[in-house]
């Protein structure tokens, strides 16, 4: 009997786990199926609106002198004085003595020049006596026209040549005694002193690197299609002289320069596409006037130049732009139309449109992936389009 019952015993537990398990499908409720709305993708807008827009063209360059000169020793001598100017960073002024060598062989020499016009001008006036005696000789014994050799012609102009050589050579002596003095060819500033008390100058030998403290120049290197919103003309002498705003960090304080473009670069860069563009700072240093700030030279710079201003025009975000230069406007159903457009210009922040929009429609500046034409959106808010500057804020 117990052995029956150990063999029944599993086939009633399986029995009673079907049936339960039976029972528990039996009272599950039925599931009901709920359609869930997809909401559209909320976006942000902007408002198309006409206005005049400025496309001034950024760059950046380095200071650099306009004129830039290296002082020559033009004799050999001893240097014997220095200007107290003469120092690296000093300012000088046009024609100031800044250097002086021994003068003493010079003096000497144009002194033994003296010596020999005074000789050459005794012989002339000798020979012109002596041709004067000649033709009155003449005159009274012969007969006939005299021979050049009789009335001393040759003779004469030989001392007439000896006076202008004597002459030449005495202006030659007086000149290298006068280079013995170098004077400053402009108001400037010593770049950097290469002789010292004592030493001696060669013919030829650097003295000093100097500038000119009138004018200082920014070569601007500009992208070639970026011409195209400038008033510049390439190859031609430039008379408008587009205004530019230089502006730099000195210190922990950032000042600016009014500047104008003077010329252009000799040529495209094959490599880079770029034009060098070259604005000249007049009075860098303020001393012809009152200046904020002096603008060294070597300064790094930024720069803005006034370009040309597209009167009806439509600034948008950049991140209003999508790839193949479309946008996405937002219609008044809330609907997406892909739309192609005509670009004035873009860069990092904005995109100026020419053509393709009218006024108060909405663009989406808001990132989309899988975007298709008619798509829903929701519009999230209105936001104004970015204000370009006007050229008298920029650049005044």
């Amino acid at each position: 009997m117990k052995k029956r019952f150990r063999v029944l015993l599993p086939i009633l537990v399986i029995v009673a786990s079907v049936i339960a398990a039976a029972m528990i499908v039996k009272a599950k409720p039925a599931v009901q199926r709920v359609e869930q709305e997809v909401q559209p993708p909320l976006v942000r807008v902007v408002r198309v609106s006409r206005e005049p827009v400025p496309l001034n063209v950024t760059s950046s360059g380095i200071v650099n002198p306009a004129t830039r000169s290296t002082l020559v020793a033009q004799v050999g001598a001893r240097v014997t004085n220095l200007s107290a100017e003469f120092a690296e960073g000093a300012f000088f002024r046009e024609g100031q003595i800044l250097i002086r060598l021994d003068p003493r062989d010079f003096e000497l020499a144009a002194t033994q020049a003296e010596a020999r016009v005074a000789q050459a001008e005794v012989q002339l006036e000798r020979e012109q006596a002596e041709a004067e005696m000649a033709i009155e000789e003449w005159g009274e014994l012969g007969s006939g026209e005299p021979s050049t050799l009789t009335v001393r012609e040759p003779q004469l102009a030989q001392a007439r040549a000896e006076v202008k050589a004597a002459k030449a050579a005495h202006a030659q002596a007086r000149l290298q005694l006068e280079r013995t003095v170098i004077r400053a060819p402009f108001a400037g500033r010593v770049e950097e002193k290469l002789v010292d008390l004592g030493q001696f100058a060669t013919p030829g030998t650097p003295l000093a690197r100097i500038y000119a403290t009138d004018r200082a120049e920014v070569t601007l290197k500009v992208p070639q299609d970026e011409l195209a919103f400038l008033d510049v003309t390439l190859g031609k002498p430039n008379g408008s002289r587009p205004r530019v705003v230089l502006s730099g960090k000195i210190g922990s304080t950032v000042a600016t320069w009014p500047a104008a473009i003077v010329r252009s670069g000799a040529r495209i860069d094959p490599q880079t596409r770029m034009v060098s563009l070259i604005a000249e700072v007049d009075d860098p240093f303020g001393l012809a006037g009152e200046r904020t700030a002096p603008l060294p030279m070597g300064l790094y710079l930024d720069a803005e130049i006034e370009g040309r201003t597209a009167e009806d025009a439509i600034v948008l975000p950049r991140a209003a732009l999508r790839p193949d230069d479309r946008i996405l406007v937002v219609t008044g159903d809330d609907r997406i139309d892909i739309r192609d457009i005509d670009i004035l210009r873009v860069d990092s922040q904005q995109v100026v449109v020419s053509s393709g929009l009218e006024i108060g429609e909405q663009v989406c500046i808001s990132p989309l992936t899988a975007v298709v034409d008619g798509m829903r959106v929701r519009v999230q808010a209105q936001e104004q389009p970015i204000q370009a500057a006007a050229p008298d804020e920029e650049l005044s």
